[in-house]
């Protein structure tokens, strides 16, 4: 069971800056209290007992939160000297870890996976990085993942307008070794630098869970509006 998760909180969040100015975008207020908090308490019921927090852009503004959600601690953090990129703050944060393998979490998203599922998922496929999914309709702010029989990733689709598809939901099983040992430079992206070219490498075990659980990404205002009222019902 996996018990170690890495959340990337560094993001600049231009897009949201318009509704939350002054805040890192994962710590935007949703009735009361960080957008952030309900992430990592969602994990920690899920069987996350420590979080490293990768973070950049303002990182003083979470010490609140710490005090606040990690009194008696269970948590590092991975402070990046320069925007390393999605995949150069993973693997930072890697270093922190003791785990064999770890979750990956976006601070600004929320995908109510079940972990457990996930756990099994990633053993059973030998996987070096495992993908939740969520299947969506008459969307276009998403790429699409699709899979072969055997679940493992056969292609990622560019951005566009899809009647239906697999998004890839931000959260991932990593094996922190083999990721590690890659050869990629100091800064990089996770997505387009280590996923995607892992489906023309035999050699990376590339697969995508599907779990049609509650998700939802504050990236954009409209969205950040929408669960002031949809986190009634989860909180």
């Amino acid at each position: 069971m996996i018990k170690e998760a890495i959340l990337l909180a560094g993001g600049l969040g231009t897009r949201l800056r318009s509704a939350v100015p002054e805040l890192p975008k994962c710590l935007a207020p949703v009735r009361g209290r960080p957008f952030i908090a309900y992430v990592t308490d969602y994990f920690k019921q899920q069987g996350i007992d420590r979080f490293i927090f990768a973070l950049g852009y303002k990182s003083d503004y979470f010490d609140d939160f710490f005090r606040s959600e990690f009194p008696e601690g269970g948590y590092a953090v991975s402070l990046e000297k320069e925007p390393l990129g999605t995949g150069g703050a993973i693997r930072q944060a890697c270093e922190l870890s003791t785990e064999k393998t770890v979750l990956i979490l976006n601070g600004d998203t929320f995908f109510r996976i079940v972990l457990k599922a996930l756990s099994e998922f990633h053993e059973e496929k030998r996987a070096d990085c495992s993908l939740c999914l969520r299947p969506m309709t008459d969307f276009d702010r998403f790429g699409v993942v699709e899979l072969d029989a055997e679940a493992r990733v056969s292609r990622f689709r560019e951005k566009q307008h899809y009647q239906a598809g697999l998004i890839n939901g931000g959260v991932y099983a990593l094996d922190r070794e083999p990721f590690l040992r890659a050869a990629l430079p100091p800064i990089f992206s996770f997505e387009k630098d280590y996923l995607e070219p892992a489906v023309a490498n035999s050699e990376r075990r590339l697969f995508g869970l599907v779990q049609e659980k509650y998700f939802i990404d504050i990236g954009i205002p409209d969205d950040y509006r929408r669960i002031q009222e949809e986190f009634k019902e989860l909180s």
